[in-house]
């Protein structure tokens, strides 16, 4: 028996107020636009880049300790989206600048990166997270 072989990881998140979170998403983080769909009849979605995707999974104790390390108590639902930045500090400042809410502030891992917490419009929690064990770093 073969695998579904899949080619794509597309996180589908259905917002109350798609123009703050398209304006969040798109022109705070920057992430590009591959496609939008406008209709009177069928609503709006538009489907941003996030370069490379993965599904990382955890089971509860795991999310206890990574709360705790990053933002001092358990916050997080059952889904946290993280997204790799260029520099977590400016980004964590551009995206509470830009219509997200400071959870904790950047703080460094002991894996050696450096993660901050927000919540964002479209009701997602995230963490930022620079990868300071990257090649070139």
């Amino acid at each position: 028996m073969s695998t579904p072989g899949v080619r794509e990881l597309r996180l589908v998140v259905t917002v109350s107020d798609y123009a703050a979170a398209v304006a969040f998403y798109r022109d705070v983080l920057g992430m590009p636009e591959s496609a939008e769909y406008v209709s009177e009849d069928a609503g709006s979605v538009i489907i941003l880049e996030a370069g490379r995707a993965t599904l990382e999974i955890g089971d509860e104790a795991h999310a206890r300790y990574i709360d705790e390390l990053e933002v001092g108590r358990r916050v997080a639902g059952p889904v946290r989206v993280a997204l790799q930045v260029d520099a977590v500090d400016d980004a964590t400042s551009a995206a509470t600048g830009g219509g997200a809410s400071l959870i904790a502030a950047a703080v460094d891992t002991p894996w050696g990166s450096r993660n901050s917490r927000l919540d964002a419009p479209g009701e997602l929690h995230l963490t930022f997270y620079e990868d300071r064990n990257a090649p070139g770093d």
